[in-house]
This record gives structure tokens, sequence and C-alpha cells, in this order.
């Protein structure tokens, strides 16, 4: 019997406690049966912008993050797939698998789903959770089936973060305690910017 799934896709460098309110908001606003955060293993948008902290430890940060959420889980099938990431060949994997797939992405996130790789059939094979984020509006998607969700979104982003941390900047509040020791202990860093 296939489920509803949510898919949460992302670079997660690092992932951080908006990630998971949004999460949170969309699998209870919808009644998915989970919520899968799926790590990108290399996010063809976001190559040539910037070095990315290497998958695997983009993907324990991630686990780290969910750990002891129910419903809510780190998946790393776009690493195994290996090459580019696209979201539309993760939906068919799922798809194939007999499971109901809902997109979740913050609203800031959503302006730019008409460009992602074939979007027009992508927008065909699933239902959109766009999940509120402070600053952004959501932009008009009239082809897409989008649930607009409420969240008690954090005012944060990983690119502020990484900026933060680059700077020697505390993130309380905005990473959980493990995922920021696993930083530390394998010393990850980020460029300042």
């Amino acid at each position: 019997m296939g489920q509803r799934i949510g898919l949460f896709g992302g670079t997660f460098d690092p992932p951080h406690l908006g990630h998971l309110a949004a999460a949170l908001a969309a699998r209870d606003a919808l009644e998915l049966d989970r919520i899968l955060l799926v790590v990108a293993n290399e996010p063809w948008q976001k190559l040539d912008k910037r070095a990315l902290t290497a998958a695997h430890h983009r993907l324990a940060m991630t686990e780290l993050l969910v750990k002891d959420v129910d419903g809510i889980e780190a998946s790393d099938m776009e690493i195994v797939r290996g090459g580019l990431t696209y979201t539309i060949d993760t939906v068919i994997q799922f798809q194939d698998a007999g499971h109901e797939v809902v997109l979740v992405l913050g609203a800031d996130a959503a302006g730019g789903l008409n460009s992602w790789e074939r979007a027009e059939e992508l927008c065909r094979l699933v239902q959109v959770a766009v999940v509120d984020r402070p600053g952004h509006r959501l932009p008009e998607l009239d082809t897409w089936s989008i649930h607009k969700i409420s969240a008690e979104s954090l005012d944060v982003s990983s690119s502020q973060l990484r900026s933060l941390m680059s700077e020697g900047t505390s993130t309380a509040g905005n990473i959980p305690s493990a995922v920021k020791s696993y930083i530390d202990i394998h010393q990850l860093k980020w460029p300042r910017h």
C-alpha cells in the first residue's frame, strides 16, 4: 500500500530549525504519512554559485536535525543515485513505488518552480505544499496544484547561518546543538562572503 509522502529537497548546508518547522507544518496540515528531507547530491542550480559541503556531511547533519522526530526522516536517495540532482527523477522513483508525492518547499523556493528541470512534467505529477517564509510572498503559480501552509517559521536561512559561522557569530536558536557539535567536530567551514 502506497503512502502519501512529502518530499522536501534541498542542499541542507547546514540544516536548521526553519527546515524542521516547515516540515512539521506540512506534515500536520496535509496529514502526510511521512516527510523526507532529501539531501541533494549535486544540485544543478547551485553548482556554479558556491562550494558545497560534502554530501555525506550534509546528510549526517540532516539526520541529526530530524533524529527522534516522528514522521520526518532524512533521505540519501539522491546521493546514492549520484550525479546531478533533479527533483523530477526523485518524484518518479517514489511514484513508481506506488506512493503519492507532495513537494514541500518554502515560499522563497516556490518562485523558481517553473525553472526546474522538466517543470511541465513535474507540474502534472505532484501537488506542492508551499510553507510561509518571513519576507517572501507566494508567487503566481497558476498551473501548479498549490497548498499554502502556515507555519511558525523562523526567519533563518542556510546562507545566513553560513555567513554567521564564517564570522564566528553564534547560531544558537537556529541550529540544534547536535548539528552544531557535528560542525565543530568535523571542522566544517564556510568562506566569508
